[in-house]
């Protein structure tokens, strides 16, 4: 049946389509009229048509400067309704070079036709079917300046279309910066004050919003753009007012978000503090629709995510909390990522404020229905939550155990997720296998040291650097079967690899793990019994290496805990290069290794230890007093002078 109908509106058309290549004007022209009547409002009349092949001839009516303007209008007219059917239509249309024949038309076409605004209206619905075929629109100066004129001086439908365009096709920095070198800013604010506001501004809005996102330079060009007599904040503070429709009010508080966090308006801001902020607080209560909610927490989300005061105040607005309750319990994806990204900006530097969002009654419960939503981005925004709240010692100890909050991150770290995703959840891990948290053990027999380990071999640095820093949490203060764990999984040819990482970061974290297992004199010991030569070639590396003054630090620190070792401190007196590092290191402008270079030198020297003597002895013959001494006497390490006197008296005969 459905084959016979297709037959039958091939067989209805064919007649005027045949007529499309007649080399009568008027013929055309009668034939053009009937296709675009006879596929307005019918999509499959829009596919029958285009599967017979019909688009390559009307792109050429349409681009053939020769003929007749209404030739050129019909065919316009008719691509734009077939533009308007299913996505499918729009992809053949697009494969068919439709987008970048309407791209020229407008190029040439007379500002202010039917023909240009037909082309405006064809582009438009093009560009609204994703993926839009932004590549069609070159950042070509002389046409976005003359789109950007439209814009300001076209009919309301030119208008509209431009900038709808325009805001879709500004997808990255050079649109951006191309947009405000030709006058999209200005175009952008005249929008803004035109009647009615939901009309022209909307769009407008939109189109702002993504030339200012994360871009400094176009925020500031919009900080100083006048319309009238006022700035574009100025503008959008009047659109976020109770009285100006819900869309208009959310895409302006939008932009004033987007200029704050691009640098352009300081977070104590007038337009942020009374403007953005409560604007979005308000759009988020529950008598909004379920859709301007969910924005609404999602842009208030990024507007405070970094700011502690925007926290706070946004924390106390208009009963927040309650409302991201809610929105959680509503059944959109959109709704539950907005309400989770919102709590954890809100949460992310006040223990009050996450104390307040713990005692939500039912969050945690909501908070892992997330991590196991079907929505990969529900589950991320669920996990960002987690992190923030996780950054708080108390709910560590308490909350988090009794939801048992590690077990669906563990599963969702098993589950070998996105790298987004991996990177917020071992982010979370590291907090949650801190020494006072008791989900340590669970996490443990759960294969925790496995899985991170392999994250610090993974290609991407942030992946490498939560392992690495999780294992060091764990490595804290951990039982010594533990340690060997970590030692044995790690191995010491990957520890090698990270000590050579191209992330100093990392390197830090990999000094931070050694120094945490070798800590606790039998587990120092035991250790070293097993690990010597590798873990002192590990510090040799650094020590002699081009690394930062902190990374050197970390290995001076792990030399004084190797130092305190009953047996372990042998290794060191055996080696006469450290112990001439060590002599260095005392007489070294840098004031933290001095100090990291005394502790060394004050483990070693400890009298009433077996050995005590010999090792004073061996250390004076090498320099050790000497450097000591002359530390006593620079002014420039008085800050030392008390550590420098405890080592200084244990050499018995030598002072």
């Amino acid at each position: 049946m459905q084959q016979l109908t297709v037959f039958m509106d091939i067989e209805s058309s064919r007649s005027y389509i045949d007529e499309l290549y007649s080399s009568d004007p008027e013929r055309v022209v009668e034939a053009l009229v009937m296709l675009k009547n006879s596929v307005i409002g019918s999509n499959r009349q829009k596919s029958s048509v285009i599967q017979q092949g019909v688009v390559p001839r009307l792109l050429q009516l349409m681009s053939d400067e020769t003929l007749d303007p209404n030739i050129k209008l019909e065919a316009t007219i008719t691509i734009g309704s077939l533009a308007k059917g299913t996505p499918e239509n729009v992809k053949s249309l697009v494969d068919q070079g439709a987008a970048t024949a309407l791209v020229d038309l407008l190029k040439s076409a007379p500002l202010g036709t039917k023909v240009a605004e037909a082309g405006l209206c064809a582009l438009r619905s093009v560009f609204v079917h994703p993926p839009a075929p932004v590549s069609s629109l070159p950042a070509d100066m002389s046409l976005l300046t003359r789109l950007t004129q439209i814009a300001c001086d076209g009919s309301a439908t030119a208008r509209t279309c431009v900038v709808r365009i325009l805001s879709i096709w500004c997808c990255g920095t050079a649109e951006q910066e191309a947009l405000c070198a030709a006058g999209a800013c200005e175009a952008a604010a005249a929008l803004m004050v035109s009647a009615p506001p939901a009309a022209p501004a909307l769009p407008a809005l939109d189109l702002l919003a993504n030339m200012c996102f994360e871009n400094s330079n176009v925020s500031q060009v919009a900080l100083n753009t006048r319309h009238g007599d006022k700035t574009i904040p100025d503008l959008l503070m009047s659109l976020v007012s109770r009285d100006k429709p819900l869309l208009v009010a959310m895409c302006a508080a939008r932009c004033l978000t987007f200029m704050h966090r691009a640098g352009a308006l300081p977070a104590d801001d007038s337009r942020v503090v009374f403007g953005a902020l409560p604007c979005l607080a308000r759009l988020c209560t529950k008598e909004m629709p379920e859709d301007i909610r969910a924005t609404a927490a999602e842009a208030l989300a990024y507007l405070a995510e970094v700011d502690t005061s925007l926290q706070r105040l946004a924390a106390i607005s208009n009963h927040l909390m309650t409302s991201l309750a809610d929105i959680v319990n509503c059944p959109s994806a959109a709704a539950k990522q907005g309400a989770f990204k919102c709590f954890a900006s809100l949460g992310a530097n006040d223990e009050d404020i996450r104390k307040r969002i713990i005692e939500t009654h039912g969050l945690m419960v909501h908070v892992i229905n997330g991590m196991n939503n079907p929505e990969p981005l529900v589950r991320l925004a669920a996990v960002r939550c987690l992190h923030s709240l996780s950054r708080s010692v108390q709910q560590l100890r308490t909350t988090f155990q009794d939801h048992a909050v590690w077990k669906p991150l563990m599963q969702l770290l098993n589950d070998s997720p996105g790298t987004e995703l991996l990177t917020v959840a071992s982010s979370t891990l590291c907090n949650l296998l801190l020494e006072f948290s008791p989900a340590k053990e669970p996490m443990l027999d759960q294969g925790a040291v496995e899985m991170l380990c392999n994250l610090t071999k993974r290609p991407e640095a942030a992946l490498r650097l939560n392992g690495i820093w999780a294992l060091m949490n764990m490595a804290f203060q951990a039982e010594q079967k533990v340690k060997q764990r970590i030692l044995c999984c790690l191995g010491t040819e990957q520890m090698f690899r990270l000590l050579g990482d191209s992330d100093t970061r990392v390197i830090m974290k990999t000094l931070g793990l050694l120094r945490n297992l070798l800590s606790t004199r039998h587990h120092i010991d035991a250790i070293m019994s097993e690990y010597s030569s590798q873990v002192m070639q590990a510090v040799i590396v650094v020590l002699e290496g081009s690394y930062p003054a902190e990374v050197k630090e970390q290995a001076l620190c792990i030399l004084g805990n190797i130092g305190d070792g009953e047996k372990a401190k042998d290794l060191i007196m055996a080696n006469e290069d450290v112990l001439r590092k060590l002599v260095d290191y005392l007489a070294h402008p840098e004031s933290k290794l001095q100090e990291a270079a005394l502790f060394v030198a004050g483990n070693l020297v400890w009298r009433g230890e077996a050995g005590a003597a010999a090792r004073q002895a061996r250390l004076a013959d090498l320099g050790v007093l000497r450097a000591l001494k002359l530390l006593r006497a620079r002014h420039d390490a008085q800050h030392l002078h008390d550590k420098v006197k405890t080592a200084l008296a244990q050499f018995n005969e030598f002072t």
